[in-house]
Parts: C-alpha cells; sequence; structure tokens
C-alpha cells in the first residue's frame, strides 16, 4: 500500500497513511462492534419494523370479523399453506399479528430489535431475526406434518394434521423476537453473564413446552430461541476471531 510522506521544516519525515489505508481503517472502526461494545449508530429498521406491524394490526381490526380472519390465514406459516406451496407466507406473516401490540410488548420488542441493530448493523440484526422466524416456522411445519401423519380430523387415514390446527392462524413476530433475544443473550461479553441469560432464556422456553395444554407455538418459541443462541454464537466467535472479541470474558 502506498503511503504519502509530509516532510516539515523542523522534523523528521513522517509517513501518512494513503486514502485506502485510511478507509480500511475507518470500515474497521465502523464495523459490526463486538459483543458489549455498542456501535455509535441510531436504528432506524427496528421502530420503522414494529411501527408498521402497529399500523397494520389497527388496521386490520377495523376489518369484518370474517374478513380479517381471511385475511390472517391467507398470510399464516400454517401446515394448509406451507403443504400448498405458498412459501411467501414464510416472510409475511411477520407483517401481521392478531391483535395490535400491547404496549409492554411493543416496548420489549423495539428494544430488542434496536439493540440488535445498534451492535450488529441493520443486516445482520435483520438476519437474525428473519433466520429465526423463517426457521422456527419451518421446523414447526414438519414437525406438525410429523405428528398429523395417518390421521385426519374424522380419525380416518391421512398425511396432514386435523383441520383446525392445519389452517390455525399462525402469524406474528415472536419467533424473530425469541432469535433475537436468544442472540443478544449469547453475546453478552462476560461469560457467567452469559451463560446465566442463555440458560434463564432457555429453561423459561422449554417450561411450556413441558406442559399438558402446550400449543404448536410454545414449541416454536423454543425452536425460534435455540436458533437465536446459535447464531449469536456465531457472531460472537466470529468478531473474536477478528480481533474485535478482545474483550469478551
Amino acid at each position: 500500500m502506498l503511503a504519502i510522506t509530509v516532510k516539515t521544516g523542523t522534523g523528521p519525515v513522517r509517513p501518512r497513511p494513503a486514502a485506502g489505508e485510511l478507509a480500511g481503517l475507518l470500515r474497521r472502526i465502523g464495523a459490526d462492534a463486538a459483543p458489549g461494545v455498542r456501535r455509535a449508530a441510531v436504528p432506524w429498521a427496528a421502530p420503522l419494523y414494529v411501527g408498521a406491524v402497529q399500523l397494520g394490526a389497527y388496521a386490520t381490526a377495523r376489518l369484518p370479523g370474517r374478513r380479517r380472519t381471511e385475511l390472517l390465514r391467507a398470510h399464516s406459516t400454517n401446515v394448509a399453506n406451507l403443504r400448498a406451496g405458498r412459501w411467501r407466507t414464510l416472510v409475511t406473516s411477520a407483517a401481521f399479528v392478531e391483535q395490535p401490540l400491547p404496549v409492554p410488548y411493543g416496548a420489549a420488542l423495539l428494544a430488542a430489535l434496536g439493540t440488535a441493530e445498534v451492535r450488529w448493523g441493520t443486516g445482520r440484526a435483520a438476519g437474525v431475526f428473519a433466520t429465526g422466524h423463517i426457521g422456527a416456522s419451518l421446523l414447526v411445519y414438519a414437525g406438525l406434518r410429523a405428528r398429523g401423519h395417518g390421521r385426519t380430523a374424522h380419525g380416518t387415514m391421512g398425511d396432514t394434521p386435523p383441520v383446525a390446527t392445519a389452517q390455525a392462524v399462525d402469524v406474528g413476530a415472536s419467533y424473530g423476537f425469541n432469535a433475537t433475544v436468544g442472540a443478544l443473550a449469547a453475546t453478552v461479553p462476560h461469560r457467567g453473564v452469559r451463560a446465566a441469560a442463555t440458560a434463564g432464556l432457555l429453561t423459561l422456553a422449554t417450561v411450556p413446552v413441558l406442559r399438558r395444554g402446550r400449543t404448536f407455538t410454545d414449541a416454536g418459541h423454543l425452536a425460534a430461541l435455540v436458533i437465536g443462541v446459535a447464531m449469536g454464537a456465531g457472531i460472537r466467535g466470529g468478531t473474536g476471531r477478528g480481533g474485535a472479541g478482545a474483550n469478551q470474558a
């Protein structure tokens, strides 16, 4: 790499980095921060997404009951849609919710997504959210198909779950939210806090799956959390190998 030298009248010759070197230095400084190092950035995608979901929920709530249910079912990642090849619902389902978000939940969603965006950048944060949402949806779909094999709503032989489950409304941001929270926990700098946070979240997500009245969304939340923890471990390891994770315990 070329360097520009500047000679002063009284001092020695001092090399200054060329434009390429300076640009590289700025890219390293502005790259995704290591876990625990907060980037100097303001999240924009997180509030835009949460706000759009909330506004859409209020608009959907004004529709007649039957039309509203049909709309939500059309964008659900349920067995009926995925079995029919409507794979677009893996994306569109994250844009709809059954009811407007309660203020505490909306605030928690915004905080988690905003923190992820500030720490990792918009692209990586969106990737964690999308991977958790899509991955958990596909795992739930596979599980429902496997459990429903040989049974239909009328008890005859078939390869679909009961109709009520196959056509259930399954929309929302909860899978992506769980994945993001799991990834954030897995990238906490301090090893002890990281282990405690991860174990606590996994325990909280496992309890509903073990109870008698569990639903397929309980399993989806656990699956999304596990996906997020795995992705967080990858982010932590990647920044550590790049030298940015020196502050990890």
